[in-house]
């Protein structure tokens, strides 16, 4: 048995979503079906309004409403320090944490040649002309621990260092509660070059 055509459409487009898939999809479009309108139009109106009313921010590259955005317009935060992330969503996950104040650049994803993305596809001149302004004492690369990653971080780095610009990258290694039997070999590698004086 077929859906009608606004439910299957409905469906179709639920599956567009990262990490959904058809039953998923079919499942939040009867939920919708069975939620009051009022919730249905401001559901559909707050999908809208972030589509239309978000942007990148023109300094560091952050998805904002306003331009530029508050962590780059806060006059409070360690101006000699920038953290590279891949995406906003890092600069979220960072800001949950309340331990870094320093500013942020997005670079909005990661060298991949397999995907056709080069160092053209990044925000990557954006962040060397920030590092211009002599006020910017450390680099922070924070792209995700991945071969992509890696090889994005050691591409910034190689542009960075000539100008004296201390370059650090995130230790990575065994996260908390994990055993060391279950690790894997590049994990180990990191906690070992990651380790610390106690």
């Amino acid at each position: 048995m077929q859906y009608p055509a606004p439910i299957a459409k409905l469906i179709h487009s639920f599956t567009k979503l990262p990490g959904i898939g058809s039953k998923t999809a079919a499942r939040l479009a009867f939920y919708i079906l069975e939620m009051n309108e009022a919730d249905v139009l401001e559901f559909a109106q707050n999908l809208i309004n972030a589509r239309r009313d978000l942007t990148h921010c023109q300094i560091c590259g952050n998805i904002t409403d306003t331009d530029p955005c508050l962590i780059c317009s806060d006059t409070s935060r360690d101006r000699t320090t920038i953290l590279v992330v891949e995406d906003s969503r890092d600069v979220m996950s960072m800001e949950r944490m309340q331990e870094y104040n320093g500013l942020y650049h997005v670079l909005g994803g990661v060298l991949s040649p397999m995907e056709g993305t080069g160092p053209e596809d990044l925000n990557i001149t954006q962040l060397i002309q920030r590092l211009e302004d002599e006020t910017v004492q450390e680099v922070i690369l924070a792209t995700n621990a991945t071969s992509e990653g890696e090889a994005t971080a050691m591409y910034l780095s190689r542009l960075i260092k000539p100008a004296g610009i201390k370059v650090t990258r995130l230790a990575h290694g065994l996260s908390v509660g994990s055993d060391i039997e279950y690790a894997d070999e590049m994990t180990l590698y990191r906690a070992i070059e990651g380790r610390r004086e106690l």
